[in-house]
């Protein structure tokens, strides 16, 4: 079994043993960073200059915030190509392909909401989750402490989860 997968692993075991968190637990801006398992796509959102997410309230969501010199931005995810985060990896960890996404992320900001929260059933336990308005996506989150949560992004066609931290904002 290689290091990665032991990671993987682990990291779930802790997600399942970890406490489930209430909708209205999720609320505010949350400051984001990836938690290395081996995925592919380990490090991609950092890489990016991702900043994290906001849950305005269960119908105003914003799930990509990118930090900018003026704040935190929320993009529109449906227009991030999640086939090739998908399939090939490889691309959108290329140099190019990072910087093609700053020149064009003012035009993908948007300030409409892109998902919702809702209590949904993962793993055999009830918890927070995220639902994208327009991909295959859901994220789940358990708690880690009062600040911070563990989340899981189930993403259609990934075989293997991918894991990031949330920590709380204030």
């Amino acid at each position: 079994m290689s290091l990665a997968l032991r990671e993987r692993e682990q990291v779930l075991a802790e997600f399942d043993a970890a406490p489930a968190v209430a909708v209205e637990e999720m609320l505010g801006r949350w400051r984001g960073s990836g938690v290395p398992t081996g995925s592919p796509l380990d490090g991609l959102l950092e890489s990016y200059g991702w900043y994290g997410k906001e849950f305005v309230d269960t119908e105003t969501v914003h799930p990509l915030l990118f930090g900018t010199r003026s704040g935190p931005r929320p993009v529109d995810p449906a227009l991030v190509p999640i086939g090739v985060l998908r399939d090939r990896p490889a691309v959108a960890h290329a140099r190019a392909t990072r910087l093609a996404f700053r020149a064009v992320r003012p035009l993908v900001t948007t300030t409409k909401p892109r998902a919702r929260l809702r209590a949904v059933e993962h793993r055999g336990v009830v918890t927070a989750a995220m639902v994208y308005d327009a991909l295959p996506i859901i994220d789940v989150f358990r708690r880690v402490d009062d600040g911070s949560v563990l989340g899981l992004m189930d993403l259609r066609g990934l075989p293997e989860p991918f894991f990031f931290r949330l920590t709380r904002e204030g």
